[in-house]
């Protein structure tokens, strides 16, 4: 029996101890997609807790509470710090088998040194030793992101941002680097009940009056532009369901006219809300392609199916779900469409339905070309995928295509600066994955092949792709 959490967690074979120990375990981390805040990374102030880190806004371990039957006073209520620590320890007791269980004690060890389990027995011990710890200088933002060897980092941001954090940050002597990525959902989704009201944020923005939907397309471009002078490499698009019109029936004179008729504030059919964001859709690959802007596309999520928790708390708290299975049918007409007119920028495609995955690989592959190793591919296992089995399926479906060589990797896709250990548990997965390879006779015993393979699927990958050699 292996030590919980010990020196070869996860690794199954003396090979993939080997890939895991010499080649991935210090490799610097590129985290191309988070959601963590800029202005707290510039402030840079300490934790007063341990719950703050971990509790304030992860949605992740909120579900779990909520499924052990934690009452919402300890989860985003006013209960005080110490109490919903506690049910978070009650709750993590009773979580075999989930990666919750395995974030939390790598968050406990790799930041904290601490190796004991977490429950009801060990949590006052734990609650002390983490605050006591926090409270030192090297415990915050910046300290956990040198911790994790972060060299580069991607933020989540609207169009309409003023990117002052980031330009703050840019103006500051830092061991890494933090990106604004640019995603225009709320400016795409027409039929959103607010969207007239961001495309008044996006005018404010950029000092301009949008009235039309060539000022909106310039306004965006202005966006765009801002972003870059900033450092932006990356853009993110979310969709709960892609939909997709070919160009040659959805011209600008259909787009202007639905976008004029939105913007007074007129009902869109179904129909018409496909023709808008087809047609703005593929303005946005060309701009971002113009831009040298890498697309990352998410796809698949159901959002706040549970009516009662969004009224009560608002979007993004645990009431998401995985949506239907995606029309590749479609998303290839969009990238075809790119293609066609000599504009797909560099694609990762994320499905959140795992059923998904296979097609969405093999499409992937049939718009790679010789402009880059994996110009389109798939990313890392998303948020309800985001496990043992999911990282295993997507790196295997990701081989039998024949793009795992060139992956990008993981990414955190969190709010918490503590996230970051999971790069180690991918890195761990990945290299016994390899290791089970070369064991089973699949892969002949080359640990130096393996071992470049391993490191540039961990970070060598994410900067060629990102910005460039």
């Amino acid at each position: 029996m292996k030590d919980f959490l010990g020196q070869n967690f996860i690794l199954r074979s003396k090979t993939a101890e080997i890939l895991y120990h010499d080649y991935a375990s210090k490799m610097p981390i590129f985290d191309f997609h988070n959601h963590l805040s800029p202005e707290e990374i510039y402030r840079n102030e300490n934790y007063k807790t341990i719950t703050e880190l971990w509790l304030k806004g992860d949605h992740y371990k909120w579900r779990a509470m909520r499924a052990a039957g934690v009452d919402e006073r300890y989860i985003t209520g006013d209960a005080s710090d110490y109490d919903k620590f506690f049910k978070w320890a009650q709750t993590v007791e009773r979580l075999p088998g989930s990666p919750l269980y395995h974030w939390a004690h790598l968050e406990l060890k790799i930041y904290f040194g601490i190796d004991k389990p977490l429950s009801l027995k060990t949590a006052e011990e734990i609650y002390d030793q983490c605050n006591t710890l926090l409270s030192k200088p090297e415990f915050t933002p910046v300290g956990f992101l040198e911790k994790s060897n972060v060299k580069a980092l991607c933020t989540t941001d609207d169009p309409f941002d003023s990117l002052e954090w980031h330009q703050k940050l840019s103006e500051i002597d830092l061991p890494f680097r933090v990106l604004p990525t640019i995603r225009p959902d709320k400016i795409l989704h027409i039929g959103n009940k607010h969207w007239a009201g961001w495309v008044e944020k996006l005018a404010e923005s950029c000092k301009c009056n949008i009235d039309s939907y060539e000022s909106l397309k310039g306004a965006l471009t202005e966006s765009a532009r801002r972003f870059k002078a900033v450092g932006c490499v990356v853009s993110d698009i979310g969709f709960e369901k892609f939909m997709y019109t070919r160009s040659d029936s959805a011209d600008d004179n259909a787009a202007s006219s639905i976008f004029s008729r939105a913007l007074e504030g007129q009902p869109l059919s179904e129909t018409e809300v496909e023709i808008f964001e087809s047609d703005l859709l593929l303005f946005l690959g060309e701009l971002y392609c113009d831009m040298g802007f890498c697309m990352q596309l998410h796809i698949g999520a159901a959002r706040n199916v549970n009516t009662n928790l969004f009224n009560k708390l608002g979007a993004d708290v645990g009431g998401d779900n995985i949506g239907l299975p995606t029309d590749t049918v479609k998303l290839g007409w969009y990238l075809d469409d790119l293609e066609l007119r000599g504009k797909l920028p560099k694609t990762i495609l994320y499905c959140l339905n795992p059923s998904d995955l296979p097609a969405m690989t093999s499409l992937a592959v049939s718009f790679c070309n010789g402009d880059c190793p994996g110009k389109v591919q798939t990313g890392s296992a998303w948020w309800f995928n985001d496990t043992e089995f999911g990282m295993r399926s997507q790196l295997r479906e990701s081989a039998i295509a024949g793009l795992l060589s060139p992956f990008v990797g993981m990414v955190t896709d969190s709010r918490s600066l503590s996230s970051f250990a999971r790069h180690e548990y991918f890195r761990r997965i990945l290299c016994d994955m390899l290791g089970e390879m070369v064991e089973n006779g699949e892969y002949p015993y080359d640990i130096e092949t393996l071992g470049s393979l391993v490191q540039d699927v961990c970070y060598n990958n994410a900067v060629s792709y990102f910005v460039g050699n």
